[in-house]
């Protein structure tokens, strides 16, 4: 994917998985650390949802607000909502959290160019041994830090991939990004 950078305008990514209580929020908060730490935060723009609508305007589960924290980072902002179609319009990229939720956004997808953003969150890993992010909702807590984990870990690569594009004087980039099957 090939897109032109304008100075004034972030890039934005979006986090997706099935209610946008667990695992998204994490990849959310988590992404918009990376960017602030490294001095980047006013050009990227995360945010984050799920393909179904049971938890609209919910906080994120108490376990990941509780992970989270433990971690460092606030997710007491989070309020859930759910992707739409109209949700690649306003994305660079859609990072989804499992391969359940790439089929769904690529079923959704209007274009070409819309499917070309969807990626899976663990594919910009360099060996990944799997690529779906468990669902830790049904688990126990401890789940959920082993989630956060493995979010952690793919969403720093994934900023490593993007950081070179925002840098200033970067005006086009190629991003290695979609057709991630």
């Amino acid at each position: 994917m090939t897109r032109n950078l304008d100075a004034s305008a972030p890039f934005r990514v979006v986090f997706v998985c099935t209610g946008n209580i667990c695992r998204s929020p994490m990849a959310e908060v988590v992404f918009r650390q990376l960017a602030d730490a490294s001095g980047h935060g006013a050009h990227v723009a995360s945010s984050s949802a799920g393909t179904g609508d049971w938890h609209v305007g919910e906080r994120g589960d108490e376990r990941t607000l509780a992970a989270l924290q433990r971690r460092g980072y606030d997710g007491s902002r989070h309020r859930a909502r759910q992707f739409t179609a109209d949700t690649f319009d306003v994305n660079d990229l859609v990072v989804a959290l499992d391969r359940s939720h790439e089929r769904i956004l690529r079923g959704w997808a209007r274009t070409e160019e819309d499917a070309d953003k969807v990626a899976l969150l663990l594919g910009f890993l360099p060996n990944p041994t799997t690529l779906d992010v468990p669902d830790p909702y049904y688990a126990a807590t401890e789940m959920f830090d082993d989630v956060l984990g493995m979010i952690e870990d793919a969403t720093r690569s994934l900023f490593r991939q993007l950081e070179p594009a925002l840098r200033p004087g970067s005006r086009t980039a190629a991003f290695p990004f979609g057709a991630s099957s």
